[in-house]
């Protein structure tokens, strides 16, 4: 076993982290340049794992830092203010990897795991999705047999961040039954790439749009782990894959915070700097009302992070954190990709190259209201989980029980003007969306108020923000929209055979 390691307080650790990465970002490495090729260099890789950054999600007994959300999103923060694609390359090590083998896995595993991860800079991933089963995750087909020594996985995955440059892997899959059906639970292993019969090869790559720094491509799985290597899961699989999945969700606004702070701070730098008719950027008030929207992302970011180190530690069981969950992960990849978008349309035409901070930031963070659940997917969930606990209590006003809800209770009221409509037993999943953005925001607002003394300039910004959002989506909730696609839309509707 490791000896206990004698740790540097965090914040004198973080601050050189952060100091470490803008050299290595700005002065040592030319990242611009390098944004427009595929992976990262393995030196300047090299260069930044040297400070241990994955040590935060390892615990002390093997020589990490103990797995603090606290020190986890400062981590994933502080790679994200210079670059986006490091910090995801962080996040799916920590949240998809580490910290579920430190809750699930064999204590022999985590032996050798770790070892590797802070004495080689070894990395790892986790495999879930197929090509026919994306968000469909109980349908995959990716199988296992029990063998002599271990267990037989054979299938393929895809869009597996860090596809054949990961270690180790966590893989998904169902039992294969005698009977040839497949079981409904799902099962996670270790693979470790280092030995013959784990290995899992990328035979193809993806020419991922954004996030460049990431390979991601399809992955043939053939292997055969040792029964160590299995998750030791508490009840089943399905509910261990929710208590990872939403502890990653409610970590994405340590991805979220420093990309946000990173363009604030270059779009208020650029907005002071840029003359235009003689007086700065800044004093245009359209620009100043941009600069708000940014301001209060930011805000809003922070809430969620206090929220998520109060509620993800491994010592916690997310299972049935379904709405907290995709609440963070959807709202706060929506705020992302906005401030993304504000920032370039500020910079002007230099925002528009894809070596420009606010270009790359457009197509690296697109992705992020995709992955792990589609963000409508998110909302509608949001939405659905609510009614049902309205339902539970026999009420059908959004006010009322917003008021009452834990989670709402403090917020409700800044917004009663927008929140104070019954609901009908049914709703179309295009309301579903529509509503479950309106609470993702309610409840978002209340994570800020319980800053107890946080800027409170930023705190009515933010409130502003949030209702004009409502105020919006409320419009959209009552406008009875029921516009489906006309699939022979060609019929009768070329302009050119319409003209006098």
């Amino acid at each position: 076993m490791n000896a206990v390691r004698e740790q540097i307080d965090f914040s004198t650790y973080i601050t050189d982290f952060r100091r470490h990465l803008k050299h290595l970002f700005r002065a040592e490495f030319d990242y611009n340049a390098m944004s427009l090729h595929r992976d990262l260099p393995a030196d300047f890789l090299s260069e930044i794992m040297k400070k241990k950054p994955l040590a935060v999600a390892i615990p002390t007994l093997y020589g990490g830092r103990g797995v603090s959300v606290k020190e986890c999103l400062s981590v994933l923060s502080a790679a994200s203010y210079e670059s986006l694609a490091l910090s995801l390359m962080f996040g799916i090590n920590i949240a998809l990897f580490l910290e579920p083998l430190a809750k699930y896995g064999d204590y022999s595993v985590q032996e050798r795991v770790f070892k590797q991860f802070i004495e080689n800079s070894a990395m790892g991933g986790l495999m879930i999705t197929e090509k026919a089963y994306g968000s469909d995750a109980l349908n995959m087909k990716t199988a296992y047999q029990q063998v002599e020594n271990g267990y037989h996985i054979k299938g393929q995955k895809h869009w597996q961040g860090l596809s054949g440059a990961a270690d180790f892997w966590l893989v998904t899959a169902r039992k294969f039954n005698p009977n040839g059906d497949l079981a409904r639970d799902i099962d996670f292993f270790v693979t470790d790439n280092s030995i013959p019969e784990q290995h899992i090869p990328m035979v193809h790559r993806y020419n991922n749009l954004g996030l460049y720094a990431i390979p991601y491509g399809i992955n043939e799985i053939d292997v055969v782990v040792p029964e160590e290597q299995k998750l030791l899961a508490e009840s089943t699989g399905i509910k261990l894959m929710l208590d990872m999945l939403h502890r990653s969700r409610l970590q994405f606004p340590g991805m979220g915070m420093g990309f946000i702070k990173r363009l604030l701070d270059e779009s208020i730098q650029h907005c002071q700097g840029r003359i235009v008719g003689g007086v700065p950027l800044l004093n245009l008030d359209s620009v100043k009302y941009q600069l708000a929207r940014i301001q209060a992302a930011y805000t809003i970011c922070s809430g969620m992070c206090a929220f998520s180190v109060g509620q993800s530690g491994i010592e916690h069981n997310l299972a049935a954190l379904s709405i907290e969950a995709n609440t963070l992960k959807a709202f706060v990849t929506d705020l992302m990709q906005e401030t993304a978008q504000i920032s370039l349309q500020l910079a002007g035409a230099n925002g528009f190259r894809l070596d420009h901070l606010a270009g790359r930031a457009i197509v690296d963070s697109r992705p992020f209201q995709i992955f792990e659940g589609s963000n409508e997917m998110l909302y509608a969930q949001i939405a659905d989980g609510i009614l049902k606990l309205m339902r539970r209590v026999k009420e059908d006003n959004l006010l009322s029980f917003l008021t009452t809800y834990s989670r709402t209770n403090l917020s409700a009221d800044f917004f009663k003007t927008y929140l104070d409509f019954n609901i009908d037993s049914a709703v179309k999943q295009r309301d579903l969306v529509t509503l479950g953005s309106m609470i993702a925001r309610v409840i978002s607002f209340q994570f800020v108020l319980t800053l107890d003394g946080f800027n409170t300039q930023l705190v009515e910004i933010t409130r502003q923000y949030i209702l004009k959002d409502l105020a919006m989506f409320h419009g959209q909730l009552h406008s009875k929209n029921d516009a489906d696609p006309v699939l022979d839309y060609e019929a009768n509707s070329d302009w050119a055979n319409f003209l006098a």
